[in-house]
């Protein structure tokens, strides 16, 4: 195609014999920033097309550079018109919600600086080809603007119908704006027909020009009183399946309010975050949750309405090697880290003892903790005394008090109690062990009683069979637990073996959705004083659940026990058996809830603290030289790790010079995005008028005139990027 259009503008004679020097009759000028490359007469076919070749591949140089630019001025603009605030609005019901809206509206965003910056280069181009010819129209930049239209009248709209996959539909979303909007495109080729050929030939008087100017202001007026109007017509609004606040129609009301805002999509809804981390789980059932939480930032981002100015940025770095927007995780810095005990601690480990009573004697264990190994070299004392609770000493165990030694490298050390038995029936009984002082020996290390510096001692009476029971009547468990385990207890004797029948019973939570139903017994043996029930629970990821269920424990059975009706003929100990038979508790009955994982509620909790993701990331000055330096392959494989192909290779040693020279563009995060917009506008600027100095020479070189280069080779460099935007956004 490149000889094609080389040769086109060569006479017959010149394209027939090389050898003939060409003598052009068109006079090419300079530029506004580039001079025109002398010689310009006594040239031969070889030099022309050599000329041409380095002028063209140039312009695709200098069509990459705009691109690259491009993608920082839509960045701005993306970050400029998704500027947020929140408001409170009334529910039907009368209490208030906050809502998130946009401070600039849809269709005004879209009218201004998004049309704005996808039209930037064709728009500059126009100004400074005015400028440089003394405000006399030129034949490049209005060609390029024509050129850039049709192409997309045609090939662009003709692609975002063929790229809807099968089976989908694409509708506009607001039909009023639409009906203005196109109604406004009419009437300006009508206006510029009007004032170019009708009211005043071939001149654009200083009246027109500015009446021309405000029909632009009216435009996005009258779309956005379209859009209002649009609004306003519904009474209410509503939450849509997909959680978004819209309009409500009748019967659907929610809401009483009028919609004064703009309402955003509430992708952070706990209810519709859930339903994605539940998803999720499902399709990776081995990720951890960060992991999964990574990912449903992910889909969130995915989820998101895209503006043009992310399709365009996206068509942008495709075209020059770079990656997709992807989301930043932000890491919890602010967790605080327990302090170390200064100096020695000394306490219980365990706190808790149970024994039963026929024991006689058994050890409680006291530990020693220390911050500092050579601590260990003291020696420590301790003293301790025992406390009567429920249990009496001198009748069901025996005080004690007295000092216990810690020598050089000792951690542990043991104090023995004793338990006194007897064959009154009793309830269990408990009582304290303290410590009381400690203090080193010969050392100068600081000791300190630690926590717990209280031992609880429980005596089981021995001479009954037991009460079975649960220890509360209540207990909560989550649904990720798996198996619940229920433990039943056996107090107040724990003589022989005992079974417990038990049964599950349903709530509002039910069998095989909620919870596996479950029917058995419990066989106690002589001394066993507690059993497990275990339980299967069904996990449903759900963000807030609360279900119940009940364990029912029956009437306990002594297996082999013998039935008399008369105690006569008993002997002494089976009297004395029959007396402590078992028997329920006052807590036979337990009621279990079922709520939501802790873990997987945090995870939605975090995720809806964080804020709605930029489509757009705001990255730093060092991050954007280091995007710059790397070949970062499309993002888009199905979850599998992306790896960087021969053209991604190819494009980004292409564009590195100006991946590098635009890295100093600040960052779009800077000011909101606003130093941003100027400074790239201006590169645009300047490129643009490289362009048409390039494209004109380009042009009167091969012997093509400037509307001919602009309609084709300047409005297609224009427009690639437009194109695939606009097809990814179709697609998307």
């Amino acid at each position: 195609m490149v000889l094609a259009l080389l040769l086109s503008g060569l006479p017959l004679s010149a394209a027939q014999d090389e050898s003939v020097h060409l003598d052009n009759a068109t006079q090419c000028q300079d530029g506004l920033i580039l001079s025109v490359w002398q010689p310009q007469h006594g040239l031969s076919t070889s030099e022309v097309v050599l000329r041409g070749i380095v002028y063209f591949l140039s312009l695709i140089f200098m069509f990459l550079g705009v691109s690259i630019i491009s993608d920082r001025f839509m960045s701005a603009i993306e970050v400029i018109t998704s500027s947020e605030r929140k408001i409170k609005v009334k529910k039907k019901d009368g209490t208030e919600q906050t809502v998130t809206v946009r401070v600039w509206n849809e269709t005004v965003a879209n009218l201004t600086l998004m049309a704005l910056g996808s039209s930037a280069p064709e728009i500059l181009l126009s100004i400074i080809e005015i400028y440089a010819k003394n405000f006399t129209a030129g034949d490049l930049g209005p060609g390029t603007i024509v050129g850039s239209a049709a192409y997309n009248l045609f090939v662009i709209i003709s692609l975002c119908v063929y790229v809807v996959p099968d089976g989908e539909v694409r509708k506009i979303k607001h039909l009023r704006v639409f009906f203005v909007t196109a109604t406004w495109s009419v009437f300006a080729y009508i206006w510029l027909y009007l004032i170019l050929a009708v009211i005043s030939e071939g001149v654009v008087e200083v009246w027109e020009g500015i009446l021309t100017f405000l029909f632009f202001p009216a435009t996005v007026l009258t779309a956005y009183m379209a859009d209002r109007s649009q609004s306003h017509s519904f009474k209410s609004l509503r939450l849509n399946r997909n959680r978004v606040i819209v309009a409500a129609e009748s019967g659907e009301i929610n809401m009483a309010m009028e919609p004064e805002e703009e309402i955003l999509e509430d992708s952070k809804d706990p209810e519709s975050l859930a339903d994605t981390l539940r998803m999720l789980k499902k399709e990776n059932p081995g990720m951890s949750m960060d992991e999964l939480e990574r990912l449903a930032q992910e889909r969130i981002m995915a989820n998101l309405p895209k503006s043009r100015a992310f399709y365009r940025v996206q068509a942008s770095r495709m075209l020059t090697g770079s990656h997709h927007s992807k989301i930043s995780i932000r890491e919890d810095s602010n967790q605080k880290i327990a302090p170390a005990p200064e100096g020695t601690q000394v306490f219980f480990r365990p706190q808790y003892y149970t024994v039963l009573e026929n024991i006689g004697s058994f050890d409680v264990t006291v530990a020693r903790e220390v911050a500092d190994e050579k601590a260990l070299r003291d020696t420590v004392k301790v003293d301790f005394t025992t406390e009567d609770g429920t249990a009496v000493a001198g009748s069901d165990y025996v005080g004690a008090s007295g000092t216990i030694v810690f020598q050089p490298g000792e951690a542990e050390q043991r104090i023995t109690l004793q338990i006194i038995d007897d064959d009154v029936f009793e309830e269990n009984e408990h009582f304290y062990v303290h410590l009381t002082k400690a203090r080193t020996v010969g050392g100068e290390g600081v000791v300190n009683l630690g926590q717990p510096a209280t031992a609880v001692v429980m005596i089981l009476d021995d001479d009954h069979c037991g009460s079975f029971g649960f220890a509360d009547p209540k207990l909560e468990t989550a649904e990720n637990v798996g198996e619940l385990k229920v433990t039943v207890y056996r107090s107040s004797g724990a003589r022989g073996a005992v079974d417990v029948p038990f049964y599950t019973q349903n709530g509002t939570a039910k069998y095989g959705d909620h919870y596996g139903e479950l029917t058995g017994v419990l066989h106690f043996q002589n001394n066993e004083t507690q059993k497990t029930i275990s339980i299967p629970i069904v996990e449903e990821n759900s963000y807030q659940k609360r279900l119940t269920f009940y364990v029912q424990l029956e009437e306990p059975i002594k297996p082999n026990d013998k039935d008399r009706s008369s105690n006569h003929d008993l002997n002494v100990d089976e009297q004395i058996a029959l007396q402590g038979k078992p028997s329920l508790g006052a807590i036979s009955r337990l009621e279990v809830t079922i709520t939501e994982s802790n873990e997987f509620k945090n995870t939605v909790d975090k995720l809806v603290s964080s804020g709605p993701p930029s489509t757009i990331e705001n990255t730093s000055w060092g991050q954007q030289f280091s995007d710059a330096c790397k070949v970062l392959p499309d993002d888009d494989s199905d979850g599998e790790p992306a790896t960087a192909n021969c053209f991604d290779y190819v494009l980004h040693f292409l564009t590195l010079f100006w991946k590098l020279l635009f890295a100093t563009v600040p960052p779009p995060g800077i000011f909101s995005g606003y130093v941003c917009f100027v400074i790239s506008i201006i590169w645009i600027g300047v490129l643009t008028a490289l362009i048409g100095d390039i494209a004109s020479h380009f042009g009167c070189t091969v012997g093509l005139k400037d509307s001919v280069t602009a309609v084709t080779l300047v409005a297609l460099g224009t427009s690639v990027p437009e194109r695939r935007a606009e097809s990814e956004g179709q697609n998307g």
